[in-house]
């Protein structure tokens, strides 16, 4: 079933909630932060208490600025999935999600060329198993291979 956007305040608070967790467990000071982002410290907590909105750019610059993965933090954030966004933002798979997100739709387009005319909304929770079905088994076979490949012969 396809999930409707959030609205615009949905968004800044999604938005908000992550850049906080993001500058809270950062290893850096909040006025440091706003400095290599180019704000205000003052402009900086209005943010993470989501009474600013931000935008998509200055958003994506504190979170690389904390060290996290922006764009799929963003991502997941806008996709009602926060808790993921903020348990990933500096996790491989969070950097997976990242190079994922960003190559996806080059690769549709070359895999598919005008047969992406043929894509259907209603087959994008399938096709998320699926590719979460192959991963998994992917990862499976890596292990069993390097397991088989640790035992004596």
């Amino acid at each position: 079933m396809h999930q409707p956007a959030p609205f615009r305040g949905q968004a800044n608070t999604s938005l908000a909630h992550i850049l906080a967790h993001a500058i809270e467990s950062s290893d850096k000071p909040k006025h440091q932060i706003a400095r290599e982002v180019g704000i205000h410290r003052e402009t900086l907590l209005r943010v993470m208490r989501g009474d600013r909105p931000i935008g998509l750019d200055e958003a994506a610059r504190v979170l690389d600025v904390c060290g996290a993965f922006p764009r799929a933090s963003m991502i997941l954030a806008l996709a009602g999935q926060e808790d993921l966004a903020c348990e990933w933002m500096r996790s491989e798979m969070g950097e997976f999600l990242e190079d994922f997100f960003t190559a996806l739709p080059g690769q549709l387009e070359r895999t598919l060329g005008r047969r992406v005319e043929d894509l259907r909304p209603r087959w994008a929770n399938g096709t998320s198993q699926l590719v979460a079905r192959m991963l998994a088994k992917h990862i499976d076979d890596i292990t069993n291979r390097d397991i088989s490949m640790a035992l004596p012969r």
